[in-house]
Parts: C-alpha cells; structure tokens; sequence
C-alpha cells in the first residue's frame, strides 16, 4: 500500500494512538452507536446483509457492534493505520483486517451489502473518490453509512489559537454543504444526512489536548507547525481560551454529519 506523505503521517499518527484511543474515546463509541442503532439500523430490515466492511475501522469498535447486529454475515475490517488493526484484529468483530485507502479500496468490484464508517472520512482529502470507490464495492441495493466531521469542529481552539499566531494549529474539515454536494453528485440515492453538533466540556485546556493526542486526533495538516510551542505561546492559547470558560467548563464543539446513502438496483 503506497501512501502520501500526509497519509502516512495520518496513519503513523493513528498507529501512535492505538493503545490509548479507547481510554478517551467517548464520544466517538457516542457517535458510532448513534449512527448503527438510531440511523442506520431501521433501515436493515428490508435489506439482506451478507458481507460488511467496516471502513476506517480503528480499534474495532464499530466491527465488534456490527458483528452483534449481524452475526451471520461476513465482516471486513480496513484501516489505512497498520497499529490500529494490530490492536483491533486480536478483539474480534471482523473476519478479515485489512491495510487500506478509503480512496483506492482494495476490493473487489460489488463485494459486500454495508459499508459501515464512523469518524473516519473526515481525513480522507478527495471525499468524491471516497464516494465512488464505495459505490464499486457495494452491489446493487447497497447501503454506505457514515458519519464524519464537518468544519465548525473545535472552533473554540482555532479561535483562540488565532489570537497567538497565524499557523494551522487545528484540523480543518470539510463543510457541510460540500458533503451535501458531493453525495448529491454522486451515483448514490441520499436516505439520510443530517448534522447533529455535540459539544463536550473539560476542566482545562490540558484535559482537551491531551485527549486529542490519545486519539490521535490532534493536528495532521500541511501548514502546521513543527517543533515544540513556547512558553509564552502556551500561556497566551490558555488566557484566550479561558475567556469561554462556562460554569460546565471549556466548552469543544464537535459538528457531526449522519448520513446514509443506498446504491440503487438496476431498473
């Protein structure tokens, strides 16, 4: 599997993480439970699943609910971070993990009824490609669900990094209509997509980064800067953002797309 270098950096980010990641990741088993049982399961009735991938599958969360929901069925797991399916595969869930691009699937054409992806997408830079590539695997009446950021996520870190400096200090995300667009786009028959904001409080600036950095979530893009922050700089991010502080704490808000998306059958 040949990777860009910022893919590469996202995965080696990941792989970092794999260990820790479940330790802090509450609103993302939130988020993937929300988008399996209250979304996509309603949907499942009608449809007969007999093989799902789990794309961006990380440390198995995901894989291990869908096996739960669909035991008969025949499970994939892939991920573009090898620790990641190193720490998954000995979990369960899945029959096969699988090292791989969202981008440049390694599957064959029409091979599975579900592609399942929870907080992956956002990181995948060409979203159509993403699109195109699930609608080759999936057969006809196929379901892709997925959910992912949207920009908005953690603006209060971006605006209060911006009062200290001009660099890319925060992740950026898609918008919500550029997802809107590109499903539009699409070959796919929109069922869903809906955006649903989740904010979390921490006691301080700290507790936020140090969570961030156990997911494996804190900043990948081009632009960032390298090396370690100042002092000074530090003590200036933390007065900024001290200014939101409510009575629940420093408040993060995390812009979640839901979507749900059906490769129709032939007329």
């Amino acid at each position: 599997m040949s990777l860009s270098p910022d893919k590469r950096h996202i995965a080696a980010s990941f792989s970092r993480a794999a260990a820790s990641y479940d330790q802090v990741a509450e609103l993302q088993r939130s988020v993937a439970q929300q988008l399996l049982f209250d979304t996509l399961e309603p949907l499942l009735a009608a449809k007969q699943i007999q093989c799902w991938l789990d794309l961006g599958s990380g440390t198995g969360y995901g894989s291990r609910a869908l096996y739960g929901l669909l035991p008969q069925a025949t499970g994939m797991a892939l991920d573009l971070s090898e620790g990641m399916l190193k720490y998954a595969q000995p979990l369960g869930g899945a029959e096969y993990f699988i090292g791989g691009d969202a981008e440049h699937l390694p599957l064959q054409a029409g091979c599975c009824d579900l592609i399942f992806s929870s907080l992956a997408l956002q990181w995948c830079g060409n979203f159509p490609q993403v699109l195109a590539e699930a609608y080759r695997v999936l057969r006809p009446g196929g379901v892709l669900a997925f959910s992912s950021l949207c920009a908005g996520t953690l603006h209060e870190l971006q605006s209060s990094w911006r009062q200290v400096d001009a660099l890319v200090h925060v992740n950026r995300f898609r918008t919500l209509t550029e997802y809107q667009r590109s499903c539009a786009d699409s070959d796919f028959k929109v069922l869903h997509l809906e955006l649903e904001p989740r904010r979390l409080y921490y006691p301080d600036l700290r507790h936020l980064t140090h969570e961030l950095k156990n997911l494996g979530a804190h900043n990948v893009n081009p632009g960032r800067p390298e090396g370690l922050t100042g002092r000074a700089r530090i003590q200036a991010l933390v007065a900024a953002y001290e200014g939101l502080r409510t009575s629940q704490g420093l408040p993060a808000c995390w812009e979640v797309l839901y979507a749900v998306l059906e490769k129709s059958e032939p007329s």
